[in-house]
């Protein structure tokens, strides 16, 4: 396993055995912006179990971790595609690959519009084609919709993305829990498909793929971050209503149990200030058992969805995942 842009750990900040730090020089910064986070979320009523319509239109309209709406680019082009499946695509004038983006907020909020900046940088940056797709959200559409939605739109990039796109080269990636739907797909490819290989890369920021909740999920406690033991638990209710614990444990639904084999090389990336950061752990470890490449990255002091925000991390992190997809798979 390769651990990136790797520094020694300062005091408090010890990792896990074996991993390391990676942004420790811009720590006091990184902390002091989750302390303003979570200061200003304790002077916020708390959301409701299950927002009501009006309270969730409110919600998804607005960019994650913000009050106002995305913007939205002209350089995005809406259109609908296998299964009736809605994709937002960016292409620049050289497309050297196709990057499949799976929106996060916790399979509730999140468009495949609400990141259309960053995602057009990306683009042009990597010579990419990125096709970020319009997924159901639950509660209207709780599992498995949302993972058909991903699973149809990789379908379709397998069999048009040389017609479409002039690539062949596909790579595959998201955020939260669309890191968690990226690799379900993945799954989802070679299990009912018999599709590996198609997909050259995998790029996880963040994910949850334990819904059973791992250790660092149930221990995180109420810290008034982006996210915490009890978000998480709430969005698992909206995500799979009425099942347990040891329903959650199925390989369809949590991807930290199935069968890896098969899998390309992938990048994952976590915070040590993340009640997933177990997750991502884990998923490298059983990752890289079965012999595919993986980078890990931890970045000191980090939260759940750190690059939302205006950091030295984010725009580090922006650099590295331009940079991975720029090179992989070729």
């Amino acid at each position: 396993m390769t651990i990136t842009d790797g520094m020694k750990t300062t005091d408090g900040m010890t990792p896990p055995e074996g991993i390391t730090l990676t942004d420790e020089d811009c720590l006091a910064e990184t902390l002091a912006f989750n302390k303003e986070f979570e200061a200003t979320a304790a002077g916020r009523p708390a959301r409701e179990r299950t927002p009501d319509a009006t309270a969730l239109a409110t919600l998804r309209r607005n960019r994650l971790g913000g009050d106002a709406p995305p913007v939205r680019l002209l350089q995005g082009r809406d259109r609908v595609v296998a299964d009736g499946v809605r994709i937002r695509a960016f292409v620049p004038d050289r497309v050297d690959g196709v990057y499949l983006h799976l929106h996060g907020g916790g399979w509730v909020f999140g468009s495949a519009d609400g990141q259309d900046e960053r995602l057009w940088r990306l683009a042009e940056q990597a010579r990419l084609a990125v096709v970020s797709v319009e997924y159901r959200l639950a509660p209207e559409h709780p599992f498995p919709a949302g993972p058909d939605d991903c699973e149809a739109a990789a379908r379709w990039l397998v069999d048009h993305a040389a017609a479409e796109f002039g690539t062949q080269r596909l790579l595959i990636g998201g955020e939260s829990a669309g890191a968690h739907l990226s690799v379900v797909t993945l799954l989802r490819l070679r299990d009912r498909y018999g599709i590996t290989g198609a997909f050259r890369a995998a790029h996880l920021l963040f994910g949850s793929y334990d819904l059973s909740m791992t250790p660092s999920q149930r221990l995180f406690g109420s810290k008034r971050l982006l996210s915490n033991t009890g978000t998480l638990r709430r969005t698992y209710e909206l995500f799979t209503p009425g099942m347990g614990a040891e329903r959650r444990r199925d390989p369809g639904v949590s991807p930290l149990f199935a069968d890896l084999a098969g899998l390309p090389p992938a990048r994952i990336v976590v915070g040590t200030e993340d009640p997933l950061l177990d997750d991502s752990l884990f998923l490298a470890r059983r990752w890289q058992a079965t012999g595919a490449p993986v980078q890990l990255g931890v970045v000191a002091g980090a939260m759940h969805g750190f690059t939302l925000f205006p950091l030295t991390v984010t725009e580090r992190e922006q650099r590295r995942e331009r940079d991975f997809l720029s090179t992989a798979g070729r």
